[in-house]
């Protein structure tokens, strides 16, 4: 492997052609005049399958995937594609159980579900803590992530920015946080989704570009077995440090909250023209999952076999070595805009997310009951303005963090950070649809002691791998009130009677999708 390089100026042009292609498309439908609020936040229910499966998915990759799980691949191997794939069974569950509910019950967020099935408060809770989530951790790591990227690749470049490589990584990020934050304020979900199609499509392109690219350099498929066989198993060890066999009960558990009560990836869903459209957009979406571990994991893994004896110091520089190292110019340029399509696809849709929650359930329901439709989108705007400041503030938080850890795989130290939240997510799903008349004060306190559980059970146990100790958590607050629940209430609704499917050809497509992925953990056991 050769020394970074520098970039052409094709590839720069590829680049800044690919900014102002966004913008036109984010800002190309505005009309503030005649905006409603269920457009601006829903587009008014007209959503397509199509736009709804890249849209998602776009959504659901970003930055963070292509150089954090590249990264952690690098080192760990195809286990880490137990991220990716075991998202089918939240995607098939959100499908055919949770989005059917949700658009009967015709909310706009999901914390106006909690408030019909939990009531107010636990409703009111979720949305702010959804809102601190995504406007602080997920929204500042996504930065970070587009930030490095740039600082990685362009480092002679764009050192006139500033000599300290964190200040310039800092000063970047605010560049790609104030651009996608422009064309959301101005366009709404209409904004997002017409930019994240594109953008869906230049993500997978580079991607598969560079996939043929590396597998060549390796020496075919086959090489990955040859040179790397220890590298190619989807389960590990139950003492492995971060991704022991045991820990995907805990990944399936938070796959329900990620892909089922999450309002960043759901609400292309929620605004889906009609059931059938929000089914099988979902269920491509679950397709498109084995098309990311190709071009996101594979790659990771392969360069393992192509540096031989010549590890990385840093695994998180895997993913910006194959593009500087292996690229000519001009695909380096196309490459690099799918990075950064992956990055303003999950920023926009938190930026957008963030401001429907603060608008629909906080603006609206405590400050101004009575706001009219350009209130709510005035709101909603400001709500992105607020989000911009809050994901930087944690952006540079994260900087310090991998600067001062540059060894270690930094997605699994975000993934532990979101989880003190998300455990009780789980719960708040599970006794939201599957449990009868839960009881509305048991269930809050049991949220938010769920979080001091958490921090407490890191305490006692610190090297407990952190997904069997969301494992444990969920279990424990799902049992705390389902328990009390049974005794007064009945059984828990079966699945026959919840699940919802559009057609029968929709259904068949489902059971596909399931199999594949067992079939999965039996041939990359």
């Amino acid at each position: 492997i050769t020394s970074f390089g520098t970039l052409m100026v094709l590839d720069i042009f590829i680049i800044l052609t690919y900014f102002v292609v966004i913008f036109t498309l984010g800002i190309v439908k505005r009309d503030d005049k005649k905006t409603t609020a269920h457009e601006y936040f829903l587009k008014s229910n007209t959503l397509r399958w199509p736009a709804i499966a890249f849209s998602t998915i776009s959504t659901n990759i970003h930055a963070g995937h292509f150089i954090g799980m590249a990264g952690s691949a690098y080192l760990y191997g195809l286990v880490q594609a137990n991220f990716e794939i075991n998202a089918i069974l939240g995607i098939l569950i959100a499908a055919f159980v949770f989005i059917p509910i949700y658009l009967a019950a015709n909310v706009t967020t999901i914390s106006q579900f909690f408030e019909q099935r939990l009531g107010l408060k636990v409703a009111f809770t979720y949305s702010i803590l959804m809102i601190l989530l995504y406007g602080f951790l997920y929204l500042g790591t996504a930065l970070f992530w587009g930030a490095y990227a740039i600082n990685t690749i362009f480092e002679e470049e764009i050192r006139f920015i500033h000599h300290d490589p964190m200040a310039r990584i800092f000063i970047i990020a605010i560049m790609l946080g104030v651009f996608s934050a422009v064309y959301t304020y101005l366009g709404g979900m209409g904004a997002v989704v017409r930019t994240d199609i594109a953008q869906f499509v230049l993500m997978v392109m580079g991607g598969v570009i560079l996939l043929a690219i590396v597998i060549s350099e390796l020496g075919g498929w086959a090489m990955l077995y040859e040179k790397t066989p220890n590298l190619m198993h989807l389960h590990m060890p139950s003492d492995h440090p971060k991704l022991p066999w045991p820990a995907l009960l805990g990944m399936m558990l938070l796959n329900l909250n990620y892909w089922g009560c999450n309002q960043i990836i759901l609400q292309r869903a929620l605004a889906a023209k009609n059931i059938y459209h929000a089914q099988v957009g979902l269920i491509v979406g679950g397709f498109l999952k084995y098309l990311m571990v190709l071009i996101i994991i594979i790659p990771g893994i392969a360069l393992v076999g192509i540096l031989s004896n010549q590890p990385l110091s840093d695994p998180d520089l895997a993913y910006p070595t194959l593009i500087i190292d292996l690229l000519p110019k001009g695909l380096k340029g196309i490459i690099l805009c799918s990075l950064f399509a992956s990055l303003m696809s999950s920023v926009d849709s938190i930026f957008h997310s963030v401001s429907t929650l603060w608008s629909v359930d906080i603006y609206k329901k405590y400050i101004n009951p009575g706001a009219t439709d350009s209130e709510m989108v005035s709101m909603g705007r400001k709500g992105i303005l607020g989000a911009l400041c809050t994901g930087l503030l944690f952006a540079y938080v994260v900087i310090y963090v991998k600067f001062e850890n540059p060894t270690f795989a930094l997605t699994h130290w975000f993934n532990e950070a979101s989880y003190y939240i998300k455990n009780g997510f789980v719960f708040l799903i599970v006794c939201a649809v599957f449990l009868i008349s839960a009881s509305k004060k048991l269930v809050l306190h049991t949220l938010i002691g769920s979080v001091g559980l958490t921090i407490l059970l890191k305490w006692l146990a610190p090297n407990m791998n952190y997904l069997n100790r969301s494992t444990l958590i969920i279990i424990a607050a799902i049992l705390v009130v389902a328990i009390p629940t049974i005794i007064h209430n009945g059984w828990p609704q079966g699945w026959g009677k919840l699940l919802n499917i559009s057609t029968k050809k929709v259904g068949v497509f489902g059971w596909l999708l399931l199999g594949s992925l067992v079939l999965c953990h039996v041939v990359f056991h």
